[in-house]
């Protein structure tokens, strides 16, 4: 009797919980240009190959999300970097690393990969470690953002962390990109909340380089409130999913009380401390803190301003975005979102794979995986397909004028712009820490300059449009020269 019931748990593992009964399928594709799609199925033909998991647990989204936010750390590959740290107007300081091409590119250009990484994440997560270290080996040099409060090494000079859809951050890295490389093309790469952050950038009005020609994005939500209502639901185990980034949410912000909870903070905008540290799911911590900071009456009005499915409609040049089925994070209703954008807008590419869990994606072998994933390997020929043709124009070298908006803010008041300037300036050899990776460090900062900028005016938005980020990028009186980080301008 107890070798049946013995017998029965092992087949409810395995065909539940592993799922091993499935097999490879072939990835899923929209778009309404029927041209651009058969072009870039030409360019990435291995999306005319099924995805293989590894046999035994790449057949559950679970094990794959699991694995790849945990048993990962493990393995990692050693690459090398530079970190950048800017000072932004509202006093915060942002770093980025800084990673070099190891070989040409096959397009014989000068082309970055922009990488906006998840939730917490920083440079020094696995996952975008192995992306780095593909891409350098296929030409591209690679900047990677660290959200602020993520690193211990970087202090937090505001009283403000990253936020879900504040691109703010992610724009003043591109900026320092194209002002060390003027002649670089820029593929802006997210993941996670970093693929609704590029997508954000890629879509709201704001000023951005011209040298931005196409972006990426791989298992974001694209609709924080939707999202948020799902990931309190128990169905597939999301209940868990949300304590463990509230956790981590919470760790992040108890490392920097000091400069997130002084004296000010608390008597202008009504946090306690003592609340957010209690607070139970990321949507209660967002109602407490995140929105009070950002300026919003309500979690709902600040969860529809940081999504980036408003957007979608207005992204002018290629996109393309990357889902699973399997998703413990992402569930399929939100994917609905996507497929419509594919469908309406001729940019955009939606590729849909059956299995790959959250940023999992491992594949081949029984047991052990390859040591790249899917992931890693298909948004390396999906840079070389957007990429085709550019490797012998010369990017202009001012950038887009598009229409701004004020940002609304209890918290974070005008101070004089800063910019980053100079040559690149290397100092002593550090390490980031983790990893034990050498990485060197300059810090980029100059006094605004009455000659570079004229700072934006505020401009009445429309009552039915969601509010959006802060400009980041004063309006520039030449077009060949563009300085500044004018963040909150009144």
């Amino acid at each position: 009797m107890l070798s049946l019931v013995f017998v029965a748990v092992v087949l409810i593992f395995l065909f539940k919980i592993l799922n091993v009964n499935n097999y490879p399928e072939k990835s899923v594709l929209y778009c309404a240009n029927a041209q651009f799609l058969e072009a870039f199925m030409k360019r990435v033909p291995e999306l005319n190959e099924p995805y293989i998991p590894t046999r035994f647990w790449g057949f559950s989204g679970h094990i794959q999300t699991i694995i790849q936010g945990v048993i990962s750390r493990f393995q990692c590959p050693l690459v090398h970097g530079h970190r950048i740290h800017l000072k932004l107007t509202d006093g915060a300081t942002v770093s980025y690393d800084l990673y070099q091409s190891r070989e040409p590119h096959p397009e014989n250009g000068d082309f970055t990969l922009a990488v906006c990484p998840g939730i917490g994440n920083n440079s020094e997560s696995v996952y975008i470690r192995r992306i780095v270290f593909n891409a350098q080996k296929h030409g591209y040099r690679v900047a990677v953002l660290n959200h602020i409060g993520t690193l211990s090494t970087v202090p937090v000079t505001s009283p403000r962390i990253f936020m879900y859809g504040n691109t703010c951050d992610y724009s003043a890295m591109v900026k320092d990109i194209t002002r060390r490389y003027r002649n670089t093309r820029i593929i802006c790469v997210g993941f996670s909340m970093g693929g609704n952050m590029v997508t954000k950038y890629i879509g709201e009005p704001r000023v951005k380089p011209s040298n931005v020609i196409a972006g990426i994005s791989v298992c974001q939500g694209y609709d924080a409130n939707r999202a948020m209502s799902l990931l309190l639901e128990w169905k597939g185990f999301r209940r868990l999913y949300i304590y463990a980034m509230t956790e981590n949410m919470k760790a992040i912000i108890r490392r920097w009380t000091s400069a997130l909870f002084n004296e000010d903070v608390k008597r202008k905008l009504g946090v306690n401390e003592r609340q957010v540290f209690n607070a139970g799911t990321l949507q209660e911590l967002d109602d407490l803190y995140t929105r009070k900071v950002a300026g919003f009456q309500n979690v709902q009005e600040f969860y529809r301003s940081m999504s980036c499915c408003h957007h979608l409609k207005n992204i002018k040049i290629p996109m393309v975005f990357i889902n699973s089925l399997d998703d413990p994070i992402v569930p399929p209703p939100l994917l609905e979102i996507v497929r419509d954008a594919a469908l309406t807008n001729d940019n955009l590419v939606y590729i849909e794979q059956k299995f790959g869990g959250h940023l999992g994606f491992y594949e081949g072998g029984f047991m052990y995986s390859n040591p790249l994933t899917w992931q890693d390997r298909i948004i390396v020929k999906i840079g070389h397909a957007l990429v085709n043709g550019h490797g012998s124009k010369d990017p202009k070298p001012d950038f887009e004028m598009e229409v701004e908006t004020t940002f609304k803010s209890t918290l974070l008041q005008k101070q004089e712009s800063v910019s980053s300037n100079g040559e690149e300036k290397r100092a002593d050899h550090e390490k980031i820490p983790f990893f034990e990776t050498p990485v060197t460090s300059d810090f980029s900062c100059q006094e605004s300059d009455s000659d570079g900028f004229l700072p934006l005016e505020a401009e009445d938005s429309d009552a039915s449009q969601p509010p959006l980020t802060p400009p980041n990028t004063p309006l520039p009186r030449s077009r060949l020269r563009a300085q500044g980080l004018n963040l909150f301008p009144e």
